[in-house]
């Protein structure tokens, strides 16, 4: 009973995300999640071409001059 407690103990977090994944795959509210995600990182990349504008000018010319 001690090896079992200590398996969930150890492993509750993996156990808590496979449950979610399960609960969002059948529900498909992974299309959802797909978009948050995909609008926080645009905010997330607008916020730092707003404050690097130099450094995100330098790092855009320098990946089109390699294409």
């Amino acid at each position: 009973m001690n090896e079992n407690n200590s398996f969930l103990v150890k492993n509750l977090g993996a156990i808590i995300g496979i449950i979610i994944g399960l609960i969002l795959a059948c529900t498909r509210l992974y299309r959802v999640v797909i978009v948050i995600m995909a609008v926080a990182g645009g905010a997330y990349l607008g916020k730092y071409i707003q404050y690097n504008k130099e450094e995100a000018k330098d790092k855009m010319k320098k990946f089109i001059d390699k294409l």
